[in-house]
């Protein structure tokens, strides 16, 4: 799922650990930052959002880990990427402690 904040007025990464997002790494070719927030002990589920600060708005793509990558050397892993379910409030969350 993907939105965007308007206006943002601090650090993308000072924001997103106000949030409860823990800084993950930057990927160099496209400039995003990943961050994950964990909801089990176990470190899955988990949301996990890629961020990319262009100008003042904050391009935010998100969705759920549900467990950790199976598949070997490829990156495809069980995850939710529809705002149903519990991304929905998560992202009403965000937009509401952004903004």
């Amino acid at each position: 799922m993907k939105f965007s904040i308007e206006n943002l007025r601090i650090n993308s990464t000072t924001a997103m650990r106000r949030t409860g997002y823990r800084f993950q790494h930057r990927i160099e070719q496209t400039g995003e930052l990943s961050f994950v927030r964990e909801m089990a002990q176990g470190g899955y589920p988990r949301y996990h959002m890629y961020v990319k600060l262009t100008g003042k708005r904050l391009d935010i793509s998100i969705h759920i880990d549900h467990k950790k990558h199976t598949y070997g050397e490829e990156t495809r892993h069980h995850g939710e990427y529809d705002d149903d379910g519990a991304l929905g409030p998560e992202i009403e969350r965000l937009k509401k402690v952004l903004q």
